[in-house]
């Protein structure tokens, strides 16, 4: 049998690493051996499945102190699953490590409950512009030119969106934030993720009573 690497070696972190530099360390190579970035390509298949062995031990407290302590006889009953388990969707696996960071939130899970949040909306968010991605695009980037028309702001309202001209109401589901926050329990233990408020819209606030000239808009 042959004798297994350590698994500080394999995600490239010295031993003291914190969970921050472990789980980065861990993302680097999943983007780039992941089976749906190399399909057919059984060394990268080896080396993914390897690496998710080694996160799933190295992020667990109570795993890693094990190992630690052992070595990976301390954790022979432990990483068998983490080995069996890197066929998840590359999609998912995005999600599951940079969910808290938002827009990949809203994935199934089991163990899940709402958090929120009381930030209020950002300011200055005056252009929006709404743009279809596929996950490549979104996790590794992309440049494309686009056209905004430009809007003014709405004489009655004021640019408030409200048929009187009065600040409109905090969203009562986000506080504000315009995010839904949702811990979840994971392959790779409890994590945070978020998605767009399904309340607001991602505004942060809501108007019962909108401006007829605007429609609500704070601009025409």
């Amino acid at each position: 049998m042959a004798t297994k690497r350590d698994y500080y070696d394999i995600l490239g972190v010295a031993r003291d690493a914190d969970e921050d530099t472990i789980k980065k360390a861990f993302w680097k190579l999943a983007k780039k051996y992941h089976p749906d970035v190399n399909p057919d390509d059984k060394e990268a298949e080896a080396k993914f499945k390897e690496a998710n062995e080694a996160y799933e031990i190295l992020s667990d407290a109570d795993k890693r102190a094990k190992y630690d302590q052992l070595g990976h006889a301390g954790v022979d009953d432990s990483y068998g699953a983490g080995a069996a388990a890197y066929n998840i969707n590359l999609d998912d696996l995005f999600s599951t490590l940079f969910g808290s960071f938002g827009g990949f939130g809203g994935f199934g899970g089991f163990g899940q409950q709402t958090a929120r949040r009381r930030t209020g909306p950002r300011r200055g968010a005056n252009l929006r512009y709404r743009m279809n991605l596929d996950f490549m695009e979104a996790a590794f980037g992309v440049e494309r030119e686009i056209t905004i028309k430009k809007a003014d702001r709405c004489g009655k309202c004021q640019g408030k969106g409200t048929e009187d001209g009065s600040d409109p109401a905090l969203c009562p589901v986000c506080d504000g934030s315009g995010q839904e926050y949702t811990q979840q329990q994971t392959l790779f233990g409890q994590v945070m993720t978020t998605r767009t408020c399904s309340h607001c819209g991602g505004s942060g606030q809501v108007i019962d009573n909108p401006c007829s000239t605007c429609q609500g808009q704070g601009v025409v």
